[in-house]
């Protein structure tokens, strides 16, 4: 197979590990090119990915942390400046903390990095996206967001309370839900369709790696959950499955479900677009002013 057969393209993040690398796997099985944006290295001893790389069917920027505006604008610029067009956006990077931390510019990092990283990506990359053939962005979401007892910016930005899984991690992949909700009619003025997928239980924990998820739960998903390939499907189908002419739905079980605080949906839309604005675009504006 050469590189000029495999005509569609993905954009992944966090596609280095756990269900972003089984995703990659899969999409690069059904011919796809694949564009990786990561902290981390892929598997050395991965002959399959190792050979995908060579032949540049999947293409990697790395990123030591999507969180740092300066470095994730460098890895956005090149994606800019060499890639042609983007078929499917898959917004998948996410981490979970055993406590409270912060991001450089002040904010939760769950939510630093899993609600607004994923809209400055998509800003960035939507020209790319509007030259695609599916024109299709996909967010890594979870059900954990139906645990979140409180709900408001401040909290999501600075909460007073932590909890593994349940506290800031679950509000952050919540209000990545709402906001998915609130933009669709806006992204469907340029043909682009948005979904946020739950990947269901998968075992995603890795040697050496410190988990932020509760000792009972880090104990269940190892002994019964599913490999991140489930989670890989559970996106794959949401972004190529039955729901593919839908937008703005949430996608739990392969199913549209309902999202709690979806009063709140375009406020937290407002904001993380006020954040992408007046911080990652103003910041770069004011380092090239002559």
């Amino acid at each position: 197979m050469n590189k000029g057969q495999r005509d569609n393209i993905a954009v992944i993040t966090g596609a280095s590990a756990g269900i972003g690398l089984a995703l990659t796997r899969k999409l690069l099985s059904d011919n796809w090119q694949v564009v990786a944006l990561n902290r981390s290295d892929f598997p050395s001893d991965d002959k399959e990915i190792q050979e995908a790389v060579q032949r540049g069917w999947l293409r990697i920027y790395k990123v030591d942390d999507l969180a740092d505006y300066a470095a994730l604008r460098r890895a956005l610029e090149a994606i800019k400046s060499k890639e042609r067009r983007i078929d499917i956006l898959f917004n998948n990077a996410g981490r979970s903390f055993s406590e409270l931390h912060y991001s450089k510019q002040g904010r939760e990092y769950h939510y630093e990095l899993m609600t607004v990283v994923p809209y400055i990506i998509l800003m960035e990359l939507k020209g790319l996206i509007q030259n695609g053939r599916f024109k299709t962005v996909i967010n890594t979401s979870s059900s954990a967001l139906k645990f979140t007892k409180e709900f408001t910016i401040e909290s999501l930005e600075r909460p007073t309370t932590f909890r593994k899984l349940i506290g800031p991690y679950a509000a952050s992949k919540l209000a990545l839900s709402l906001w998915t909700h609130a933009i669709a009619p806006q992204l469907a003025k340029d043909d682009i369709k948005i979904r946020s997928v739950d990947p269901g239980g998968n075992n995603t924990l890795r040697k050496g790696k410190k988990s932020g998820l509760p000792l009972v739960v880090a104990l269940l998903m190892k002994l019964f959950f599913s490999p991140p390939t489930h989670g890989a499907s559970r996106l794959y189908e949401g972004a190529l499955g039955q729901h593919r002419n839908e937008t703005g739905v949430f996608l739990l079980k392969g199913q549209a479900a309902e999202l709690k605080y979806k009063d709140q949906a375009r406020s937290i839309l407002d904001r993380i677009n006020a954040i992408y604005e007046h911080e990652f675009c103003a910041d770069f504006t004011s380092r090239t002013a002559p």
